[in-house]
């Protein structure tokens, strides 16, 4: 197998503006500088003319780069912003729902390492700068091949639906026109933007065609920030499909001479009481830290500003709370009276909620829907408690407080977790396999 291309969605909207740094041609005529095209009709409108699709290819590739202008990143997160970011590569224009999206054409391993400094400082370790480039070549791969059924649906919806429950989850896009977009809900990919450096080109040259695989299938490489000391289940994020090498295990390895072994004194944070516990509590984990020097590895600026992500803590007045519930939902709830746990997964993340209000009751989930439904962008998890505060003689309170635990869906690798491993001396094979449990690591080309 050679190296494959892949074709990354970096902008949607009606105009894009972009600047060819060097010499490029499209259709073999020459261009370069400051471009401007418009969605016209169902058409690509460019230098007075009518496509349907726009391709610029780089004269010289290793040299070639561009700029597109006013990319959003973080998209419905805490940090979003618009920036101008550049990218190697070739440049699509193609038109999809009456606007237009840029596209990146460029050979996986050159993806794979604007995704590193991406998704994390490219000053991490180089065993987690590696470990991270296995899982994300793991999960493009799989994604493009179409190893994993459960990648081609972008939202669905549980078979039970009526007054009284709503049960969603949220996939990665499956894209039509391309095989991945740009941001978080693919891989976090900002070209040549984010500053790269000969650690993170050594990590993906030293991996080069490396995949976790588990029964001869490419894992399906999942990753979040902070697991929150353990580790979730495929089925109770995403569809109901439980991956064998995504499994419950503690953030945390006992040491036993030249190895380690995963420490088995794991609670059952399905149980309401044991969740609860390790909710309010902080069990050591290779995630609990607060290492500023490890998190700067890890955590892009953007990221930093954010600093609690072992355990939180979110506080609501009961109108906040309301306003909240009834703007994300479309429904009203009148005051909340409480927000009871139905069903947690394996690391104490909640996937069924019910929320009690004067007005109506309904159960929600999954993780995701959770977090977006008690949030103006999301919570950090679904792992949390519920404290009522100033209740009133009705029973309603004035007050809530939300503790919580970890930052992500806490799938797969946790990348403080893992970033802590590094930094205690495990190699990216053993920080692999901590976390994709009974996978092998397979070179697939070279």
């Amino acid at each position: 197998m050679n190296e494959p291309y892949v074709q990354v969605g970096i902008l949607s909207d009606t105009q894009i503006e972009f600047t060819l740094l060097t010499l490029y041609r499209q259709d073999g005529h020459e261009v370069s500088g400051h471009q401007t095209v418009v969605i016209d009709h169902g058409r690509i409108l460019w230098q007075g003319r009518l496509y349907d699709e726009l391709l610029f290819e780089p004269e010289a590739p290793s040299e070639a780069s561009f700029e597109l202008h006013g990319v959003t990143i973080g998209i419905n997160f805490h940090w979003e912003r618009k920036e101008d970011q550049r990218f190697q590569g070739a440049l699509r224009i193609i038109v999809e729902e009456s606007r237009l999206t840029a596209v990146n054409v460029i050979g996986v391993e050159d993806y794979l390492t604007s995704v590193i400094s991406s998704e994390m400082s490219a000053t991490a370790s180089p065993e987690l700068l590696k470990a991270h480039a296995v899982i994300s070549r793991s999960w493009l791969l799989a994604n493009m091949n179409g190893h994993d059924s459960a990648l081609t649906h972008k939202k669905k919806e549980a078979e039970q639906e009526d007054a009284e429950e709503r049960i969603t989850w949220y996939e990665r896009d499956a894209h039509t026109h391309f095989d991945v977009c740009a941001d978080d809900h693919c891989q976090r990919y900002q070209g040549i933007t984010r500053a790269s450096t000969e650690a993170v080109r050594q990590a993906i040259r030293a991996t080069r065609g490396e995949v976790l695989t588990y029964e001869g299938h490419i894992c399906d490489a999942r990753f979040s920030k902070c697991c929150g000391g353990a580790f979730e289940e495929f089925q109770y994020c995403w569809e109901d499909t439980p991956h064998p090498y995504l499994r419950r295990q503690a953030d945390h390895r006992i040491r036993q001479g030249e190895t380690s072994v995963p420490d088995t004194n794991l609670p059952d944070l399905t149980r309401e009481a044991e969740a609860d516990r390790w909710i309010r509590s902080s069990p050591e984990a290779f995630c609990n830290t607060a290492d500023r020097r490890i998190l700067a590895q890890v955590l892009n600026s953007y990221d930093q500003e954010t600093t609690d992500f072992y355990r939180w803590r979110v506080e609501y007045t009961q109108e906040e709370l309301a306003e909240i519930v009834r703007r994300r939902t479309g429904m009203n709830f009148g005051q909340i009276v409480n927000l009871v746990p139905v069903a947690r997964g394996t690391s104490g993340r909640l996937w069924k909620l019910k929320i009690v209000g004067t007005r109506r009751t309904l159960t929600i989930g999954k993780e995701l829907e959770i977090r977006r439904t008690l949030s103006t962008s999301h919570l950090y998890s679904s792992a949390f408690v519920v404290d009522r505060h100033d209740l009133s003689a009705e029973g309603i309170p004035g007050r809530f407080t939300l503790i919580g635990a970890g930052w992500g869906h806490g799938v797969g690798l946790c990348q403080i977790g893992a970033a802590v491993m590094g930094e205690q001396g495990y190699g990216y094979d053993e920080i692999l396999l901590h976390y994709y449990v009974g996978a092998d690591i397979e070179k697939i080309y070279s």
